[in-house]
């Protein structure tokens, strides 16, 4: 159980952790980079949502119950929103844009990874060879998460150390997901179902709220509509290759 927890916390945090570093060490910090760079992650967001987190939940549960993990998922973000909104107006940020979305992002991944923590956990009691699989390919698929929570923080005038921690703690939640996978075993169909709605509701709200109102506010040419798009078919690429 603790091999399969230090597996989960692993492969959860060197995807995100990487690409938070590539976030800080890039060098380009133009508007319109960030607004693609943000795009690409929506568009990205939007396929996960679209092609692995609400089928897989539909195959588990009833349209109803996803239903109401989704609108649980955004009330969640809703409410996030408004606090971290509160916090940065009380520290009087000067680009409180920026740095709320890559805040906004991290608290919705990190909402995100733990049912894909509870996958990783799951796919481990099953099978030793499933569990690793899984376990890459979230790995792999954390990259572009981790850089699109870096990138608007370090443009927003986050120190590098802050922003690692919130990347950080961010991929911590698959480790946790991971943990309850393995001490639950075979943990209801319908709570998974659940945590999979949830996470895609949260990830829309981030989608619509945050990376595509404050993307376009950046940068209003086509390269911001193509990035949304490459996000798109990347993602679903790797959820048919995953498949």
């Amino acid at each position: 159980m603790l091999k399969i927890s230090l597996l989960g916390l692993f492969f959860g945090t060197i995807g995100t952790t990487l690409g938070g570093l590539i976030g800080i060490f890039t060098k380009r910090n133009s508007n319109k980079f960030l607004s693609v760079v943000l795009s690409f992650a929506s568009g990205l967001m939007l396929a996960v949502v679209c092609f692995d987190l609400i089928p897989e939940a539909l195959e588990m549960t009833s349209i109803y119950t996803v239903l109401l993990g989704v609108i649980l998922g955004i009330a969640t973000m809703i409410g996030c929103d408004i606090l971290v909104n509160k916090k940065f107006k009380l520290e009087g940020s000067t680009n409180l844009g920026l740095v709320k979305t890559g805040i906004i992002v991290s608290i919705g991944l990190a909402l995100h990874n733990i049912p894909e923590g509870l996958a990783i956990g799951s796919g481990f009691e099953a099978s030793t060879t499933l569990g690793f699989s899984l376990a890459i390919a979230i790995a792999l698929h954390d990259v572009p998460e981790g850089l699109s929570m870096a990138v608007p923080m370090k443009s927003g005038g986050m120190s590098p150390i802050k922003i690692m921690v919130y990347v950080i703690l961010s991929g911590i939640a698959t480790g946790i997901g991971a943990l309850i996978g393995a001490i639950v075993g075979n943990i209801s169909i319908k709570v998974i179902a659940l945590c999979l709605a949830f996470a895609a509701g949260a990830m829309l709200y981030i989608v619509s709220g945050e990376l595509v109102p404050e993307s376009n506010k950046l940068y209003q040419g086509r390269l911001t509509a193509v990035g949304n798009m490459i996000g798109f078919m990347i993602g679903l690429l790797v959820m048919i290759l995953n498949g």
